[in-house]
Parts: structure tokens; C-alpha cells; sequence
């Protein structure tokens, strides 16, 4: 994907673009550690989360939770394996078309990732002045 940005490139800009990589450096860090703390990895969570924030009418499918991970099919189907032999979700055949296979969180699953992600809205709250700033200085 080829992009054409800005040229006019200044110091400010460059210390813009690395305080916000930095802070959403820290913010994965933190994440991970999250996630870690309840004995999941960062992808198990990121997973978890792909579950539950899909919007449709049925559950995501194997291939949804790729493009959403931005990972290849084999690697998001390995994950739910593991993702699933910890008790966190559970695969189920669709009723229309049984060659589709779509996740859901099981009450386990659901309950570790509130937990997750009430900590996580609260870590947010000290990034949004952060990218409040710097999205008014963008658009300056």
C-alpha cells in the first residue's frame, strides 16, 4: 500500500509521531501485562475481545478473527485452539452453512475479559488527553 504524505515534515512533527508511538507503545506493554495477570497471553485477549466486540447477527467466523488480528487463517485457527482448551470460548458449526465455524466466549470467557476491559477503559482515559492534543494538532 503506497501512501503519499506530507513533505513539509517538521521537528514538531517528528516529536508529535514519537510521543504518540511511544504512548501507544506503553499502552500494548501495559496491555500485555493485562492480559498476562489473568494468565492469558495478549493475543488470547485480543481474541477474546474480537469475539465479543463483533458487530452481526451471528457470532464471527475463523476468518473475521484473521482479518480483525490481522493474522493468516492457520494462526487465528491455532489460537482458538488454545483459546478454547483454556475454557474461554467455544467453537460452534453455523446452521445455515456447517463448513463455517464461528466463536463465541464462554461465561469464563466473558467474565475474564469484563474484567480486561474495565481496566482497560480506565487506562484509556489517561491516553485520551493525549491523542485529543495530538489529533488537534493534526488537524491544525
Amino acid at each position: 500500500m503506497s501512501v503519499t504524505g506530507r513533505t513539509d515534515v517538521s521537528d514538531r512533527d517528528y516529536a508529535k509521531l514519537l510521543r504518540l508511538r511511544t504512548r501507544l507503545r506503553e499502552f500494548e506493554y501495559w496491555s500485555a501485562q493485562q492480559a498476562a495477570a489473568r494468565g492469558l497471553t495478549s493475543a488470547q485477549h485480543q481474541l477474546m475481545l474480537a469475539v465479543r466486540g463483533h458487530k452481526g447477527d451471528k457470532p464471527p467466523t475463523i476468518g473475521q478473527i484473521a482479518g480483525y488480528l490481522m493474522i493468516g487463517h492457520a494462526a487465528a485457527v491455532g489460537l482458538a485452539d488454545r483459546t478454547e482448551a483454556l475454557g474461554l470460548v467455544c467453537r460452534h458449526r453455523d446452521r445455515d452453512d456447517h463448513r463455517i465455524v464461528r466463536l463465541t466466549l464462554t461465561a469464563v470467557g466473558a467474565e475474564k475479559l469484563a474484567e480486561l476491559t474495565g481496566a482497560h477503559l480506565a487506562e484509556l482515559d489517561h491516553i485520551e488527553p493525549l491523542l485529543a492534543e495530538l489529533y488537534g494538532d493534526l488537524n491544525s
